[in-house]
């Protein structure tokens, strides 16, 4: 089964301090037809709660329906590929609006250039 960019998936996420994994949300980043089809695998970063400490480009995921997640959730650029085998199940897909900042906030990942969001928000303080 290949997915979708931007779609949020079900993962096993393992802890670090034990040997034991638990489901978690994460979001497809990679192109389905040039990356996830011929890899079996694909790009995704975690999703986490709104209430953990942030980390720098965190990306909060304004419709949570769309999403199919239960509680305020926001990407987070811990970036991993992971082969499809082990996907559990698809949960939602990004809404549009969250989808542009979420590749606005990779651009300033990757290229370097201001994460307009997150600029406009601070300076409105």
């Amino acid at each position: 089964m290949a997915f979708e960019r931007f779609t949020v998936v079900r993962v096993p996420f393992p802890f670090t301090d034990r040997n034991a994994a638990k489901n978690r949300p994460a979001l497809v980043l990679s192109d389905a037809a040039s990356f996830n089809i011929p890899a079996g695998h694909s790009v995704m970063a975690m999703i986490t709660s709104q209430g953990n400490a942030p980390w720098p480009l965190d990306c909060p995921i304004t419709d949570l329906k769309a999403a199919g997640l239960p509680a305020p959730s926001m990407v987070r650029f811990k970036l991993f590929t992971l082969d499809h085998r082990l996907v559990r199940g698809a949960l939602g897909a990004l809404s549009p609006a969250d989808e542009v900042q979420v590749r606005t906030n990779l651009d300033a990942l990757f290229e370097g250039r201001q994460n307009t969001f997150r600029a406009s928000k601070e300076s409105a303080k």
